[in-house]
């Protein structure tokens, strides 16, 4: 592809993105996982390993949530520096803390943080083009779908949060570029590169382990001869393991049992299946776990309530995973909701708070829609079966667990430039039939599910919109 359009739509990604961090220079983090993802950061850059909870730390938790919570469960040998933790995956916390040991972990560090994620956030328009071209589109589409990441509100919102996604998104899309070059090239290097880059994207977030397996036999399907192709998927298999491993005998060692990346997957069980979930977060079900401080234990729990929850209504599973697939492909209005309701952002003008929600949600409905639709209609190819891998896999995995709107912010990028291909190449136009026939079922499902969202929260929009919205303190 031509580099100097390209640049020029990075410049404009660089320009939105940062002007936004500059203009909320002194906002506070305001969520749970912010705070977690800042202590573990601020433990690190001290030098006192992974640990959360420090004494301060777990003194102000206590005094903001304390009327919700029972007294935090505090280990006998509970150490002033904190608790060793296992509970979020590492290399997000590693990322901050690298800003942290550069610029200090005073007040400023958060600005700081967010002008970094602000350049990592940039940096996926190009990297999406480059994508698209892999995937077949058009240098044409793939230019225009670079834009669209550039564009999209809340990919240029998300660098001011403390939150996975702002690197996430980026390893995730760059480990597509690096099978899709894999697949191309078929050298041993580049099996093996891709395999180490989904590793780090599983050290951010496990969401992709699944995707692994799948991309593996993906790297051997249709190779000759087969010895080539089992080679490529076990080279990605171990560059995966090699980036993995040491950190599962990290988790492992720490609580004298097998631990992956994270213990965190009892905890979400036990929200996705508790009998008064909807299959989504829940402020008031997350306090129920949360003044466990041993991540084994809480896992152990979680995991025990889980089978429980099963086994006294099995009929209820297929219908909260419906729920969770329509969470999962929702609008993603749910920070704004928080922030904007609980005067982080001030009171806004009736037009404005509507304004807001319909630049958050009209994007979701064109790329989604138009993106896995080009999923659909493009022609078959290795490549684009990879991607159908991915948006298949990644679904998959919170429709089994839990399941809300931001989750499928990591694939919004890959459906920017896919949505770019139906829109500037049509494919249609060369689809059969029965492609065309899954389009228009795709599309109507997920115009009944949008429309059947903001019919049920048609209540609480009117109240945020109306004066006094900034004021409704909204839980998450």
């Amino acid at each position: 592809m031509r580099l100097k359009p390209l640049a020029g739509i990075f410049l404009l990604a660089l320009v939105l993105r940062v002007g936004l961090v500059l203009a909320f220079a002194d906002l506070r983090i305001g969520l749970d996982d912010m705070f977690q993802y800042d202590m573990l950061a601020r433990s690190i850059a001290a030098g006192n390993g992974y640990r959360w909870y420090a004494q301060e730390d777990l003194q102000l938790i206590q005094r903001y949530v304390g009327r919700y919570l029972p007294p935090m469960q505090i280990p006998p040998e509970y150490d002033p520096r904190g608790i060793p933790t296992s509970f979020r995956p590492p290399l997000y916390p590693a990322f901050l803390a690298l800003v942290y040991l550069l610029v200090g972990s005073g007040p400023r560090r958060f600005l700081a943080a967010r002008l970094v994620q602000a350049v990592v956030g940039a940096a996926l328009a190009p990297l999406a083009a480059q994508v698209g071209r892999k995937l077949g589109c058009s240098e044409r589409a793939a230019r225009w779908g670079a834009l669209g990441v550039a564009l999209y509100p809340l990919l240029v919102i998300y660098p001011l949060a403390l939150a996975t996604e702002n690197l996430f998104v980026f390893l995730l899309l760059l480990a597509l570029w690096a099978l899709l070059r894999a697949g191309e090239r078929g050298r041993a290097f580049d099996y093996g590169l891709a395999g180490l880059l989904l590793g780090l994207a599983a050290l951010t977030r496990s969401a992709v382990v699944p995707f692994v397996p799948l991309a593996a036999l993906w790297t051997g399907w249709g190779v000759r001869p087969w010895r080539a192709g089992l080679r490529n998927g076990a080279l990605v298999v171990l560059g995966f393991l090699l980036v993995t491993m040491p950190w599962s005998l990290r988790n492992s060692l720490l609580h004298g049992e097998f631990h992956f990346v994270e213990t965190d997957l009892g905890y979400n069980l036990y929200m996705g299946y508790h009998p008064q979930s909807s299959g989504t977060f829940s402020v008031e079900l997350s306090f129920d776990l949360l003044p466990i401080l041993d991540d084994g234990e809480r896992n152990r729990l979680g995991m025990e309530a889980f089978w429980s929850f099963v086994r006294a209504d099995p009929a209820r599973v297929p219908y909260l995973m419906a729920r969770k697939l329509s969470y999962f492909w929702g609008f993603d209005r749910r920070g704004f909701q928080y922030f904007y309701s609980n005067n982080f952002l001030g009171a806004w003008q009736p037009w404005q708070v509507g304004g807001a929600l319909g630049l958050l949600c009209a994007p979701t409905a064109l790329v989604v829609a138009a993106g896995l639709a080009g999923l659909i209609l493009a022609r078959p190819r290795r490549s684009t079966i990879l991607a159908a891998l991915l948006v298949i896999s990644f679904t998959t995995g919170y429709v089994l667990i839990m399941a809300e709107a931001r989750f499928h912010l990591p694939l919004i990028p890959l459906l920017a430039v896919l949505a770019a291909h139906t829109l500037v190449d049509r494919p249609w136009q060369g689809a059969a039939r029965w492609q065309r026939g899954l389009a228009v079922l795709l599309w109507l499902a997920l115009a009944a599910n949008w429309g059947w969202e903001l019919a049920r929260d048609a209540e609480l929009l009117r109240a945020l919109i109306a004066p006094g919205g900034n004021q409704l303190y909204l839980s998450y």
